[in-house]
């Protein structure tokens, strides 16, 4: 049946909606470790392009608003773009911040919360990590805080039993720490398959975000939103080409021949794991 009246007018403006660029960070940092090295950013490279953002005129919204307009068919604010975060390296909070703020933007740190400094540490991040006093005051000053499981695993790797635990458990200690339970999350290596989607859903999240270095657009699904990864050679030009969401199948194309070798490798461990 085709929607009527003022929900028929929602849906078409919700269908209509432009795709937004979903900008994907890691850690902010002058001197990362090898480990992170490439999915890192300089804090001068990061204020730079916080500032092409404001010059352009884009207005940053949280993973939450994004979402919530386009399952509702609510209004978006002009040029509208996510700034996210993955894991919770220490920088976001010495060096994003402070350029976040400078502008009014918000944003959104999706947490591994085995990797944070503090009394949940399960070891073995690849860079220094914030703690809970650090995310409580990104929180306070307009940070929305998601989760990115709790030891960081390819999520559509492992059973049934450990993908409940990584997802749950990061939830759980989300909302004890910071005292709202997070609603969107982000897959470790954007990596996800329709019964890890199922997981997320059933744990209460109502939005997650991969990868794919592509656009965001409401027709994927809240639980399959892409992003574009921002890493350490990319340029100023770059960098506003994209979120102008020019050149992006050029600026991406290995990672995309790279993505397609890895879902079959994992495509044949689940297969092997199954027999």
């Amino acid at each position: 049946m085709r929607p009527s009246g003022a929900d028929a007018g929602a849906t078409g403006a919700a269908e209509a909606a432009p795709p937004v660029p979903i900008l994907m960070y890691h850690a902010v940092t002058p001197a990362p470790t090898p480990a992170i090295r490439e999915l890192s950013v300089t804090p001068e490279a990061f204020a730079e392009q916080m500032a092409v953002l404001a010059d352009r005129g884009f207005t940053p919204l949280t993973t939450a608003a994004l979402a919530a307009a386009w399952r509702d068919g609510g209004p978006l604010p002009p040029r509208p773009v996510l700034i996210t975060f993955d894991d919770g390296y220490a920088g976001v909070h010495r060096h994003a911040l402070p350029a976040l703020v400078r502008h009014g933007f918000p944003a959104t740190l999706f947490a591994t919360t085995g990797w944070l400094r503090g009394r949940h540490a399960t070891g073995g991040p690849p860079d220094a990590m914030l703690g809970w006093d650090e995310i409580r005051e990104l929180a306070a000053a307009g940070v929305e805080i998601g989760g990115h499981s709790h030891r960081h695993p390819s999520l559509d790797g492992v059973g049934e039993e450990r993908l409940w635990q990584e997802v749950a458990r990061c939830r759980e200690i989300l909302a004890e720490e910071t005292g709202t339970a997070p609603e969107s999350f982000a897959y470790p290596y954007g990596h996800s398959s329709g019964r890890v989607r199922q997981v997320v859903r059933a744990l209460g999240f109502r939005q997650a975000l991969a990868v794919r270095n592509a656009l965001a657009e409401r027709r994927q699904g809240p639980y399959a939103l892409a992003r574009l990864t921002v890493r350490r050679h990319t340029g100023i030009e770059e960098f506003a080409r994209l979120v102008e969401g020019h050149g992006i199948g050029r600026a991406f194309a290995r990672d995309r021949v790279l993505t397609k070798g890895y879902a079959v490798v994992r495509r044949t461990r689940q297969a092997v794991r199954r027999d």
